[in-house]
């Protein structure tokens, strides 16, 4: 009996199916003028989206146009009438919707990420940005899932597009037979992930501590219980929004709204032991769906440094049950959190 009544509710919810699209419209005009082309490059093993239940309803994402690529170079070039010199490469790894099912709650939807730029120069790859997360859209604080997760993935990807046509490069030259193996070849020269001891020192930023380069002259002060208050140089206080954080007696320990956390390395790299409100502060917890935009635009780490430098988080007590808390990896190549 409890097997046909299942087979009928999937036949309802089969029967109900709708489709939400995914509309890449937004403004991308490179504002300097310094960009020729977009070259998208989709290695995804499999194209489908995926789909989310809402409203007793399983709706299905896809994007508004399925020829990705014609598309997305053909949207750059619409909205960039003057054109510069320099050729970027954005790599589709991942881009999956699934539901996160919860006891006497309605499921929430959950979009994982993967979104790489690099810049080309004879022949040769320059990462630059990427997004590489998960993020939530809650049934409570979203009045449509579906168009909730279409949106966010339309901003996560107009967004990297913009946010690339000003950033540097970050790492070494990437042979092109090596860009769809980028992540493992640009690790194998990180210093801090090769390193069998980190250098003391205070950091002022991921790039810095990843490269192991502490800043000459910064040291931490504390109070009488050995706790780490601020950083110096001389007689002055750094602006907290320029630390990363420190290596002291073999630890790393990374600076938050909840103070200096510990970094644990392990295969998959370093990770502080946190939940998403202790990082992004505490009005932040509810989801992704309202911060992916911000994510791919960079302004995060900035309101992350204000809120720092305004004291408006309380620091953990040292006594704090971390037991159940995820473990939150730093990605390797942007400094970012990455949350599963």
């Amino acid at each position: 009996m409890k097997k046909i009544f299942l087979f009928l509710m999937l036949s309802a919810l089969l029967s109900a199916q709708r489709t939400e699209l995914v509309e890449l419209k937004q403004n991308i005009k490179d504002k300097k003028g310094t960009t020729k082309s977009i070259t998208f490059i989709d290695n995804r093993l499999d194209k489908e989206i995926g789909t989310v239940i809402y409203n007793k309803e399983i709706v299905d994402i896809k994007f508004a146009n399925e020829d990705l690529k014609n598309h997305i170079e053909n949207w750059f070039q619409d909205d960039n009438k003057t054109k510069g010199n320099n050729d970027i490469v954005i790599l589709l790894e991942e881009l999956k919707v699934d539901n996160i099912e919860r006891e006497n709650k309605n499921s929430i939807g959950k979009t994982k990420i993967k979104l790489s730029s690099f810049i080309k120069r004879n022949d040769k790859y320059y990462f630059l940005n990427r997004i590489n997360n998960v993020f939530t859209s809650e049934p409570k604080l979203t009045p449509n899932v579906p168009k909730n997760i279409a949106n966010n993935i339309s901003s996560s990807i107009s967004g990297l597009i913009k946010e690339s046509y000003t950033s540097l490069p970050i790492a070494d030259a990437i042979p092109e037979s090596e860009l769809m193996n980028y992540e493992n070849y640009l690790n194998k020269k990180i210093q801090a992930y090769n390193a069998t001891e980190l250098k003391e020192g205070v950091y002022k930023d991921f790039k810095s501590f990843y490269a192991q380069k502490p800043e000459f002259g910064y040291y931490t002060e504390k109070n009488k219980k050995g706790i780490v208050l601020r950083v110096k140089y001389r007689d002055e206080i750094v602006s907290n929004e320029n630390v990363f954080g420190y290596v002291e007696g073999g630890k790393a320990y990374k600076l938050t709204p909840v103070g200096y956390l510990e970094m644990t390395k392990d295969d998959k790299g370093f990770f502080v032991v946190a939940t998403m409100g202790e990082l992004y502060g505490a009005n932040t917890s509810s989801g992704y769906g309202v911060m992916i935009g911000a994510m791919a635009g960079g302004i995060v780490g900035a309101l992350i440094g204000a809120a720092i430098d305004s004291g408006s988080t309380a620091r953990r007590p040292s006594n704090m049950d971390t037991s159940e808390m995820p473990n939150v990896y730093l990605d390797s190549l942007t400094g970012k959190y990455i949350f599963d």
